[in-house]
């Protein structure tokens, strides 16, 4: 049974229904894994020995039964949930004509707001030329594009609230603000997710059906799934302008990718080529730097990967002798992690300088599986510390070996297919094994042949795909490529000039590092769901110098065949061309999004009116992989910088300080902290996932030990609020859902002086020019002079309109109910409304009254910091102030009363300098010269709060503890960690003094009065 609201809140009233408890929720619908697919045949070798230094991790924690300061030890309680239930067509306005609750609720404040702002349209700029505070200046910025497959999570959140925060700052400004939402169609991972569906529910593989059929089933997946990311960033506030929505396959975003492919390849920055790119033989893509993950080994670690049918031991050193020519007695040991690419070997390299080799200078080495010819070379670049000092040189399989091979003219020879076997090169005894297989044939025919010489652990970093689990092999690929040299020297000098700059500024030393180390860029992906690449095949007309493939490029095939005309001298109607079937990789569309997303390559309106965005905002992990290559071509394309600003935010993690991952069951869904969530959810959304069962043990265990009770309802605003309160341009930011929880009771508080300020102004209240007074005691009193409620009225108005950028439901709910300001027609929502400045204040600033009034609060910080100390909750001591200099004392002589008021005291008087301490007293310094004095006797039992003060400080002693004890950290997490201390440092000594004081009165105290 719904628990009902106080009595004196009827629904008949305001139409609200109350219940308690968490909301209920709804499970995210989610795919499961086929069975027998490569995903559920990932490394789990590999995978077990993170999970179990997680695990240990765990435990540690558990063990230790400490807590991140800024976790809170108390358990929450399921709050009031008040709900919204007058009828409202949606886009209409919210009615605010009833009273508030009684306490903040986020359902209620958040409902109805977000479509009235957007059928309003107070998110377009063209409604914000017409605000009386416009400045005439435009204020552009686009959002990240998230991947179509995902869902936003905390990370995300982080950047949606600071983006909405500069955005609705600048709109009150009066600006004209253009924020452009849009999505990325995430080429591997849509069409990952795409086939799984297929096989789950019909059994079928993308190649059992046509490319046009299966582009087909990714548009309808599409249109049915891939909205989840809009429905988030609504709930979130994001004031974006979703008639301008983008997504990086749409008709325009295609004529742009098209535009700029063939812009580049005309100005001879675009070329196809044969060189080595990452590949993953389990997708059977060219894949991006980003997608690939360089995990370390130690040593010995076996992997179980995708098609491989038993696990594979990587972190080994195996060496192998090659015969000196000529010499049946001479070899030279080579040691190597890559026994599977022998065949591909095309000589052996030594340091020139390496003494033990210097004798077989200009000598050559027989192949130890085919007993070939192979040259001994020398190259300063082989370390002869490293291993046996001897290395293979195979230039068709390794990124270093194709350099070396390229310096002395070595051929490459590929001996790894697209799919991960071995090619015909091999020989019949190993074509077609898997490669892994091969490597323990291999192996095998060394030690028949004598030349095998052992193995050894060897710490290595092994590539390792992302997306697929599967080692990443380098190959030698036709594929298209960007020339980035020149464009990164522009880049690089935009930053050094200052034409573009990054905030913070310590990653420019990065952003030059890369450019300065930035090769050639394959585009090139062979999928089937992205952009097409617009180049052409010429069949039967390969350049006769060379013999190489004749490729030219086009918008159409219509131009394309002129351009194949022209160059071939033949008609074009004889020609016979076949496109590319490949795609282009994801980050070239959105390299373009700053400027396609407003009409490029036509010159539209938008175009004109805000390129160059202003600022581009974002997470400092894309610096390089997106802004860097944004600023290339986009200055390239548009001659134009796309941005003069980045400012780049850090990575959100847990309060662990743990990086957010779905196998650590970290990864929270904003919603789940808007709206609440229990820990049954929580632990079904894990289920439903694809994590192994190792994982998920882990995942769940951390669940249940972060969440016992499920993660409590916060609110957008208390969401928004948090992530936009830390230092999110330093260090990592530790999230922890009860810094939010903290944040919601500010909004709670916020609430409640807001329904203290509308009960003083009543319904007939009309307002004047304001004037300066101290409100709370005076307002005791009735009837209310006329003074103080202009005074609460505009402070109330200016502290809405300054909090609206960061929490824009709170404040439009409190401010929509505010009295009518005078002087011209009111904005009609706190969004467009003017956003308080120095000068609209001027009238407002008196420095020598602050000056004072901050010396009365501080007096009323340390009464009620007493009040704490001796635990006086209903009492009304008596206080008095002791000042040394005349001009303080008269400085409280006129603030007495707001004193008792704000210190929850009673009567407050002075004390004559050099005047005794009263006895019994409690005591507290302000300053060097003020002395606050509160009354105890008859109020505190000094038996009764010994023991309680005796608890507390053991408790605050036992937290300093664990503090003080646990292993230094840095950045940020440091940083909290000694303020902590340095809190609980000060506690405790005011415990101390309270104690000392206490046993001085048990002898004299009488019996506590009834307050």
């Amino acid at each position: 049974m719904p628990h009902l609201p106080p009595a004196s809140f009827r629904q008949s009233l305001w139409g609200l229904r109350s219940s308690r408890g968490l909301p209920k929720s709804h499970p995210l619908s989610t795919q499961s894994e086929p069975h027998g697919s490569p995903i559920s045949r990932r490394n789990r070798e590999a995978k077990q020995k993170r999970l179990r230094e997680k695990q240990e991790a765990l435990e540690a924690g558990v063990a230790r039964k400490s807590k991140s300061p800024a976790e809170s030890s108390k358990a929450w309680t399921p709050k009031e949930i008040v709900l919204y239930e007058i009828p409202t067509e949606l886009g209409e306005k919210k009615d605010v004509s009833g009273p508030l609750p009684p306490a903040y609720s986020p359902q209620y404040v958040e409902a109805a707001w977000y479509p009235w702002w957007v059928r309003e349209g107070f998110f377009k700029p063209e409604y914000q030329t017409r605000l009386p505070q416009a400045t005439g200046e435009t204020f552009s910025m686009c959002i990240p594009p998230p991947n179509v497959t995902g869902s936003l999570h905390v990370g995300h959140a982080l950047t949606v609230a600071i983006q909405d925060a500069l955005v609705r700052w600048h709109r009150m400004r009066g600006d004209q603000v253009l924020w452009v939402p849009g999505s990325d169609h995430a080429g591997i991972a849509t069409q990952a997710v795409v086939e799984k569906q297929l096989w789950k529910e019909r059994g079928v593989r993308r190649h059992d059906l046509s490319r046009e059929d299966f582009l087909r089933e990714v548009w309808k997946w599409k249109e049915e799934k891939g909205g989840e990311i809009c429905e988030q960033l609504r709930a979130l506030g994001a004031s974006l302008d979703w008639d301008r929505e983008r997504f990086t396959m749409d008709a325009g975003s295609s004529v742009a990718v098209t535009e700029a492919f063939v812009r580049l390849h005309k100005a001879g920055l675009l070329y196809r080529g044969r060189q080595l790119v990452n590949w993953s033989c389990a997708l059977r893509s060219a894949i991006s730097d980003i997608e690939v993950e360089s995990r370390p080994l130690r040593g010995r670690t076996e992997l179980r990967l995708p098609g491989c049918p038993s696990p594979v031991s990587f972190g080994l050193l195996v060496s192998v002798a090659f015969p000196v020519d000529g010499e049946p007695d001479a070899e030279v040991v080579v040691g190597t992690t890559r026994p599977e690419t022998l065949p591909g070997d095309v000589a052996v390299a030594i340091h020139p300088d390496d003494a033990r080799f210097t004798h077989l200078h200009g000598r050559q080495l027989r192949h130890p599986l085919t007993g070939q010819l192979l040259p001994l070379i020398t190259d300063a670049t082989v370390e002869p510390h490293m291993g046996t000092g001897a290395v293979k040189v195979t230039p068709a399989h390794s990124p270093a070996d194709a350099e070396l091979g390229a310096r002395h003219g070595l051929h490459p020879l590929s001996v790894i297919a697209e799919d991960g076997t071995m090619t015909s090169l091999c020989g019949d005894w190993l074509q077609g094994l898997h490669r892994f297989v091969a490597r323990e044939r291999i192996i095998s025919a060394l030690t028949e042949r004598r030349l095998f010489r052992g193995l050894q652990d060897h710490p290595m970093v092994l590539p390792i795909c992302s997306r697929s689990g599967d080692v990443v092999e380098y190959l030698l690929k036709s594929q298209w490529f960007v020339r980035c040299r020149e464009m990164g020297d522009r880049a690089a000098q935009a930053v050094e000039s200052g034409a573009l700059e990054l905030s913070p500024s310590f990653h420019q030393k990065n952003w030059q590092h890369w450019f300065s180390h930035i090769g050639d860029w394959c585009v090139s992906r062979q999928l089937w769901w992205g952009h097409r690449i617009p180049a052409y095949l010429v069949v039967e007309e390969p350049v006769k110098a060379d013999r190489e493939d004749c490729w030219v490029v086009g918008r159409t095939e219509a131009e394309a065949r002129e351009v194949a005309a022209a160059l071939t001298g033949r008609a074009g109607a004889e020609l016979t061309l076949q496109r590319d079937p490949d795609v282009l990789d994801t980050w070239f569309s959105s390299a373009l999004f700053p400027f396609s997303s407003l009409g490029w390559p036509q010159e539209t309106p938008d175009f004109t009116r805000f390129y160059p965005l202003s600022l581009l905002e974002t997470g400092s992990d894309l610096l390089l992989f997106w802004v860097g290559r944004m600023v290339m071509l986009g200055t390239q394309l548009t001659g134009q910088l796309p941005f003069r600003q980045v400012l780049l935010h850090s990575m959100v993690r847990d309060r662990q300080g743990r990086k957010m991952s779905k196998s650590l069951g970290n990864v929270l869904d904003p919603r789940d902290i808007i709206a609440g969530v229990g820990l049954q959810v929580l632990q079904e959304k894990l289920r439903e996932g694809n994590l192994d069962p190792e994982e998920l043990a882990i995942a769940a265990a951390t669940q249940r030990k972060d969440f016992p009770h499920g993660i409590p309802e916060c609110g957008t605003d208390a969401l928004r609020f948090t992530l936009c309160s830390h230092g999110a341009l330093g260090g990592d930011l530790h999230l922890s859902v009860s810094e939010v929880l903290s944040s919601r009771r500010f909004c709670n508080k916020i609430w409640n002086a807001l329904r203290f300020i509308l009960s003083v102004l009543g319904r007939g209240f009309v307002p004047q020019p304001s004037e300066e007074e101290a409100v709370k005691p005076v307002l005791s009193h009735a009837p209310h002079p006329p003074g103080p409620p202009q005074v609460l009225l505009s402070c109330a108005d200016v502290g809405l309109r300054l909090l609206a950028p960061l929490m824009p439901f709170l404040a439009e709910e409190l401010w929509q109910r505010l009295p009518p300001r005078p002087g011209g027609p009111p904005a009609p929502s706190i969004s467009v409304a003017p956003y308080p400045s120095a000068r609209s204040l001027a009238h407002w600033y008196r420095p020598e009254l602050e000056r004072r009034f901050s010396r009365v609060q501080e007096a009323a910080q340390a009464l009620r910091a007493l009040r704490a100390t001796y635990q006086i909750t209903k009492a009304r001591p008596r206080v008095l102030l002791q000042c040394s200099e005349p001009g303080e004392r008269g400085l409280f002589e006129d603030f007495l009363e707001p004193l008792g008021t704000l210190g929850h005291c009673g009567a407050v008087g002075l004390l004559p300098p050099g005047a005794a301490a009263p006895s019994g007293w409690a005591e507290a310094p302000l300053g060097d010269t003020i002395q606050v004095y509160m009354e105890l006797q008859g109020l505190v039992h000094p038996q009764t709060h010994l023991p309680l003060l005796a608890a507390r400080r053991h408790k605050l002693q036992r937290q300093l503890d664990n503090l003080i004890a646990q292993t230094s950290s840095v950045g940020e997490v440091e940083t909290r960690r000694q303020q902590r201390i340095s809190s609980l440092q000060l506690e405790l000594s005011k415990l101390d003094k309270a104690a000392s004081h206490l046993r001085q009165l048990v002898d004299t105290s009488p019996s506590p009065r009834e307050p």
